[in-house]
């Protein structure tokens, strides 16, 4: 993903009507939080301009954002949360193609290419998303130049992982891939305040999705690397407990 600037929640409230009570939610020219964001090129006149057309929509866990087949109305941006970007195989099983967090923008390649969406996305979490119409996004967001290179940065990211991962699919055994799948949700979610256990809860069906095996096999391989003290296993959550064993079991650099 994409270097941003940073984002904090401020006291910019607004009433979201999917929700209980009121959210803490920011204008774009006052958000300060530390995750990532293709619009932190901007300054702060033109996030305030941007800010005034969007809206924010409260996500449950399981809750889907966009459906795959769905022609896009406009774009997200994850202000607090993490989404599942998935697809459908053709045996019936669902395929995590890659996984976002707060900062993160998703459904801009079918706004792009104004086409389809090619896949869905899924709340893991409850999330708080922030959306912005099609209007503004070819008004505000794509003639700018600066947005337009982070956009096209943000492309050629992912088209850098999914080449790496159809590379791991061929050359590497399932135990790699899981070991490469752990550090990779290590890398992207951070991990909690012990140092050790990865801020992400996925079920094993999830894992096995991301590393391209079956549940069975995830559930095995995570027992065996379990039992010989390279990780934890506390109900879904991994706590990691020799990150370089992992780094050589995947076949990576440190």
């Amino acid at each position: 993903m994409i270097n941003g600037c940073n984002f904090t929640v401020t006291n910019f409230q607004f009433m979201l009507s999917t929700s209980n009570k009121p959210k803490v939610v920011p204008s774009c020219d006052k958000c300060e939080s530390s995750t990532n964001s293709i619009f932190c090129v901007l300054n702060k006149i033109e996030l305030a301009a941007l800010s005034e057309n969007k809206s924010y929509i409260s996500y449950r866990k399981g809750q889907l954002i966009f459906y795959e087949g769905n022609h896009p109305q406009g774009l997200y941006c994850i202000y607090s949360g993490k989404v599942k970007i998935h697809k459908l195989g053709h045996d019936g099983r669902d395929q995590i193609l890659r996984l976002a967090k707060s900062g993160n923008v998703i459904g801009y390649r079918a706004l792009l290419s104004d086409d389809t969406y090619h896949a869905s996305a899924t709340a893991i979490e409850d999330s708080l998303v922030c959306f912005f119409p099609r209007g503004v996004y070819q008004n505000q967001i794509a003639p700018n130049p600066t947005l337009s290179l982070e956009i096209i940065k943000m492309l050629s990211g992912d088209l850098k992982q999914a080449e790496q991962k159809a590379m791991n699919m061929v050359q590497k055994e399932v135990k790699e891939r899981i070991a490469e799948t752990i550090l990779m949700l290590k890398d992207f979610f951070g991990l909690e305040e012990d140092n050790a256990t990865i801020n992400i809860v996925l079920t094993r069906e999830s894992i096995g999705n991301i590393a391209g095996t079956t549940t069975e096999t995830t559930i095995r391989v995570l027992s065996e690397f379990h039992k010989m003290k390279i990780i934890g296993l506390v109900g879904k959550k991994i706590k990691i407990l020799n990150n370089k064993e992992l780094i050589r079991i995947a076949n990576l650099t440190d």
